[in-house]
């Protein structure tokens, strides 16, 4: 009885990446690697993915550590806003770091004081894949930190480590997979931006325009090049989900030793 409804959610979740495969003619695979969108595109969305995921792992790492070993309503509070941007619609987003960060953003001449605008250059692209990324990373690692034995952590104090060093050399590594699986769900969601980034940094060719953005205008003229450069994106997410699964799986077993 509880199959029917498990497969029927299966085929609506399957049967159009399936289509998008199936769909997808060698002419259009060659008219996709000729066009001109594609190497700019690729390019830009790995350059900025990358640099946007190391922003994250250094700043998000310390944060989510507070967050796994400390309590109270303030931690809560700051639990929930990490939270926020994963429901807040991407357009929203994309407003909000446009009034932030804009010409005439409130803090726009904190980085520019000289005047000018942080909106449509490869900068606005990153850090709108920080802000809709971010929380990816965050609340895996939070929950990576949370596995990490107690005892372990007193015992490293007991012998005079300093609350950096238990974090450096007891916390970090015995949570490496959940960090590395965090990192990669973080690189899969910045990856896919679209709304944030089309709001905030425009679709520029070679400045702003990342690989979703690329399909955004092959739409316009080209089915074909679209449904390729979908095919791929696809792809690449699906292969960063199988290594979340493999990290989190390694995690466990890592976690188990740990306690035995």
């Amino acid at each position: 009885m509880l199959l029917v409804p498990a497969v029927l959610l299966l085929a609506f979740l399957f049967v159009p990446l399936l289509g998008l495969v199936l769909g997808t003619t060698v002419d259009d695979v060659r008219r996709a690697l000729g066009s001109e969108l594609l190497g700019p595109a690729i390019g830009l969305s790995l350059i900025t993915t990358l640099v946007s995921l190391v922003v994250i792992v250094l700043l998000g790492t310390p944060l989510a550590w507070l967050l796994a070993r400390g309590g109270g309503r303030t931690l809560r509070a700051v639990e929930t806003l990490v939270e926020l941007p994963v429901v807040v619609p991407p357009a929203v987003v994309g407003v909000a770091l446009l009034l932030a960060f804009g010409r005439q953003g409130l803090f726009s001449r904190w980085f520019l004081p000289a005047g000018g605008s942080l909106a449509l250059t490869t900068t606005a692209v990153v850090l709108a894949q920080i802000f809709v990324a971010a929380p990816f990373y965050v609340l895996s690692a939070r929950s990576a930190l949370r596995e990490v034995d107690d005892e372990l952590l007193l015992v490293a104090q007991s012998f005079g480590a300093s609350a950096t060093a238990v974090f450096f050399r007891v916390g970090v590594p015995l949570a490496r997979p959940g960090l590395i699986a965090g990192a990669l769900l973080a690189w899969a969601r910045a990856l896919g931006e679209f709304g944030a980034t089309l709001m905030f940094a425009g679709n520029l060719s070679g400045r702003t325009q990342t690989l979703p953005l690329a399909i955004y205008a092959a739409l316009e003229s080209d089915l074909g090049t679209a449904r390729v450069l979908s095919a791929l994106l696809v792809g690449l997410a699906f292969a960063l989900l199988l290594g979340v699964r493999s990290w989190l799986n390694g995690g466990s077993r890592l976690f188990g030793g740990a306690r035995a």
